[in-house]
């Protein structure tokens, strides 16, 4: 019988998930950059979702966080960390945490901090947030990912990376939505994907984000955790894992035995695209969205760099009442205005204009 871990103590109390309604389609950039349909069909993508022109990933976390708020009921003075994980901040110095502190009351008797590692920010600070609960240190931590989309014009990124957010009120066990079982951390120095100071666009190693990069990570994580607790694939209901694509994910999760059944509830990259920070996290949403007391879930967020945490999590009898009080992913997604690639080009600021 393994021994019991810290994360025992703790658990989810809230969620939240913010998806822009401007959608693009696939074709529609294909079509921009010459791209034949086999090439963006083997994506496993359709449309993705676009920040307006008003929106950035602070005020997306910020809508994310609020319905998180919701749906825990907590006392805002009660949150004594907010970590804020992204890799599109509109400062480049200047904490995005601390504005969504501020908005949602939490502030001045808090921790906040700005987190960076590529898409595995946000689940960096998840890791972190549930030492500091199960310590008695805070009471509650709100972790929020969030992100806009970044691609180079023409680049196959340019059909995945999308924009979006989602949040989680982590707390004491007790009363919570879902209970966490265990985590496991894998991070090796694997540079994918990077950005250096000045360029306006990320680059990546093509193939080589793939097999050392992101599924070795995944399944060193995921199989860390269950050799730790003493579980296999049969034991969760669902299963989630970070989805730069609508390919990765099923094989992923396939190469760990898990079948199609326990993949497909968490796989919404399809039709709103890579949303990087949040895109594992919106996952697990749409998961509790839907899920039943009782059902074990396996989450995997990854981050290019490049690292993945584990997290086996078991639904409690709250999720019921939890469940309504805030929009749920499906409907998110299904609230749709459908723009075009001169429009998209506009709101991700791809167009500069100079006037003199």
């Amino acid at each position: 019988m393994p021994q019991q871990r810290p994360e025992t103590a703790t658990g989810i109390h809230g969620w939240g998930v913010y998806i822009p309604r401007f959608r693009i389609k696939m074709e529609d950039i294909a079509r921009e950059w010459g791209w034949s349909d086999s090439q963006w069909k083997a994506l496993a993508m359709i449309e993705k979702a676009i920040a307006g022109p008003d929106e950035d990933s602070t005020t997306m976390g910020l809508e994310a966080a609020a319905n998180a708020m919701k749906r825990a009921g907590v006392d805002p003075g009660d949150v004594g960390a907010v970590f804020f994980g992204t890799e599109s901040k509109p400062y480049a110095v200047k904490p995005s945490a601390t504005i969504i502190a501020e908005a949602l009351g939490v502030t001045p008797v808090t921790m906040a901090s700005d987190l960076e590692f590529a898409c595995r920010a946000a689940s960096e600070g998840l890791r972190a947030s549930l030492g500091l609960v199960a310590s008695g240190m805070v009471k509650y931590a709100i972790i929020i990912g969030s992100d806009t989309a970044q691609a180079n014009p023409g680049d196959v990124l340019e059909f995945t990376a999308s924009s979006g957010a989602a949040a989680y009120v982590v707390g004491p066990s007790p009363g919570s939505a879902a209970v966490f079982e265990g985590s496991y951390s894998y991070v090796t120095d694997t540079p994918d994907f990077w950005r250096r100071e000045g360029t306006p666009y990320p680059r990546h190693g093509e193939g080589f984000t793939g097999e050392p990069a992101y599924f070795a990570h995944i399944i060193g994580a995921a199989r860390g955790l269950m050799n730790t607790l003493g579980l296999k694939p049969s034991d969760f209901k669902y299963a989630v894992f970070h989805q730069p694509n609508g390919r990765f994910p099923l094989k992923v999760g396939e190469m760990l035995g898990f079948k199609p059944e326990q993949l497909k509830a968490g796989i919404v990259t399809p039709l709103i695209g890579n949303t990087y920070n949040a895109s594992a996290l919106i996952g697990l949403a749409r998961i509790l969205d839907n899920a039943a007391p009782g059902d074990r879930i396996l989450v995997a967020p990854f981050g290019s760099g490049a690292g993945s945490d584990a997290y086996s999590i078991i639904v409690t009898d709250a999720v019921e009442e939890k469940r309504n009080k805030a929009p749920k992913v499906d409907e998110l997604v299904s609230k749709k205005i459908m723009i075009n690639y001169s429009t998209y080009a506009k709101f991700r600021h791809m167009i500069r204009v100079v006037r003199e």
